[in-house]
């Protein structure tokens, strides 16, 4: 379940970058579809992202702290990248 997490983590923060650079596709060159199949799986993977992170703080009775920089990081760019690797991690030992 945690390596499934962290793979759900990782795609949420490519998803996340990937929507700024579409972003820029959409505003500076009219090119909005890319904008709208990158928004719909970054929504997808984010509420997926939410929903684990609900899961594994339960399984693991994480303290509220460490769930709320969990939630966090996935609203800064890089962040759930930067979770994985300082937090996520931790879980699989």
């Amino acid at each position: 379940m945690i390596s499934l997490f962290r793979t759900i983590a990782i795609l949420e923060g490519v998803s996340y970058l990937l929507l700024g650079f579409t972003m820029i596709l959409k505003y500076q060159y009219q090119m909005p579809h890319p904008n709208y199949i990158v928004g719909m799986a970054h929504g997808v993977l984010f509420i997926a992202y939410v929903a684990f992170l609900a899961l594994i703080a339960l399984k693991y009775k994480s303290k509220f702290v460490w769930l709320v920089l969990a939630f966090a990081a996935s609203l800064v760019p890089f962040g759930t990248f930067i979770a994985d690797n300082k937090m996520f991690k931790k879980l699989e030992q």
